[in-house]
């Protein structure tokens, strides 16, 4: 007797049962029919590639949660984003791409990071970014947001807010503080702000030497609040000479225009100045979006423009700008906050069921007509009782029945079942989809 191995997955990975399934895979096909719709073009890379050249840029944490390992005399290692492998991918194919280039990828990722409620090892992201030659449109930046607004309509899971910022418009502020060689650290300190609170973000900051007065202001800054225009205008009037500032904030005037005239709502996105993405490549506008009804979720989807990408794998300028929804952890917290309903069982729509082998060829071919107009169905095949065969479509919640016995098959037609209501029919084999609709 063979000894049993317990049947597990790794801690960090999710697995689906099949009518959870079907609604992660509703969801993945709605993101990626509105990328389509504005023009984006499919892209997949290895899930596999050189580690020389996917940490080319990497560093600190990320560097520690990759999943990398030796095979023959080839160190490789695992995408642990989709961006990374875009810069390659661009880099590489730049003489064969049609510029400005719009992709999507929708894909799994691997993070070895320290698995918890919400977050995963392997996990999809589902990516947009669109990559200029020398410089890219302003209006891309306005364009992000606007495709995540009619993203985030479609799936209806309620009210939500785009959140926006220029890392050009906190850079500026912070060198006209005199801090421009810590930039990046008070970057990644304020983008923690609501997670650790403000005395949590003013004690880092003592820690880059921004003393309290100077993280009382900064606080201020990035904490005011207002309409859109509201802060465009308080902005407009800070007494700040530096010119990276007063780009920043005419690129954020520019780019609030330009998501206005996308037929975006008001009421769907809002400048916030605390958003501030922490990671170095991010050069521009930047994003966050959040569901305003579930708030401890935190962002849901996040992105920005970068300038610098490509740097370490071509000397060609390649601006960018991307954002991305996290599908898996989106998905999971939906499901744990009750926000998706009832999971269909089965996509089946009709169920055809032969009585007696004598009926079976009748069956296939009714089935192969419904098919053929675009309705899917499915043939219960093993020989059981009516009961057991019922029973099989009502767990499975198939709305139809199509019985098929002697009598059916001498003329021709199936008896039809709205599992719903009761009723039943007979009808003629060629008229079904009609009836069934």
């Amino acid at each position: 007797m063979k000894n049993k191995v317990t049947p597990k997955i790794l801690p960090g990975f999710l697995e689906l049962l099949p009518e959870d399934q079907i609604q992660f895979n509703q969801m993945y096909q709605t993101i990626k029919s509105v990328y389509e719709r504005f023009g984006f073009l499919p892209q997949d890379t290895p899930i596999i590639e050189y580690s020389d050249v996917l940490l080319a840029k990497a560093g600190g944490e990320t560097e520690k949660q990759i999943y990398r390992f030796q095979k023959g005399d080839n160190d490789l290692s695992l995408r642990f984003d989709l961006t990374v492998p875009l810069a390659r991918y661009v880099a590489q194919h730049c003489n064969e791409l049609v510029f400005p280039f719009k992709r999507y990828q929708m894909n799994k990722v691997f993070r070895g990071e320290r698995p918890q409620k919400g977050r995963f090892r392997e996990f999809y992201q589902c990516d947009i970014d669109v990559i200029g030659v020398d410089s890219l449109d302003l209006v891309f930046d306005a364009e992000m947001p606007a495709v995540i607004y009619n993203v985030f309509k479609e799936l209806n899971f309620g009210s939500f807010t785009i959140r926006m910022n220029n890392r050009k418009v906190l850079n500026g502020f912070f060198s006209e503080l005199g801090f421009a060689d810590s930039i990046g650290d008070i970057l990644r300190t304020i983008d923690k702000l609501e997670k650790i609170g403000e005395e949590k973000v003013t004690e880092e900051l003592a820690e880059f030497g921004v003393q309290e007065d100077a993280a009382k202001r900064i606080l201020a800054f990035i904490g005011a609040g207002g309409s859109n225009d509201e802060l465009l205008a308080a902005l407009e009037a800070q007494d700040i000479a530096n010119e990276t500032y007063k780009e920043g904030v005419a690129e954020l005037r520019q780019v609030i225009s330009y998501l206005r005239r996308f037929g975006v709502e008001e009421s769907a996105f809002a400048i916030d100045l605390t958003i501030a993405r922490g990671l170095d490549y991010y050069t521009g506008t930047v994003y966050e979006t959040m569901l305003n009804d579930y708030p401890s979720m935190g962002s849901v989807c996040s992105g920005g423009r970068y300038d610098n990408l490509t740097e370490y794998y071509t000397d060609q300028k390649l601006p960018g700008i991307g954002i991305s929804i996290g599908l898996t952890r989106l998905y999971y917290q939906l499901k744990e906050n009750g926000l998706l309903g009832n999971a269909p069982k089965s996509l089946t729509r009709c169920l055809v069921i032969p009585m007696g082998e004598d009926a079976m060829d009748a069956a296939l071919e009714a089935a192969a007509a419904l098919r053929g107009a675009g309705i899917n169905t499915d043939v219960y095949y093993q020989n059981k009782g009516m009961k057991q065969k019922m029973k099989y479509a009502n767990r499975l919640a198939i709305p139809y029945v199509a019985i098929i016995g002697e009598d059916e098959k001498a003329v021709g037609s199936a008896m039809v079942k709205n599992m719903e209501s009761g009723e039943q029919s007979l009808v003629k084999i060629e008229e079904m989809a009609a009836y069934i609709g």
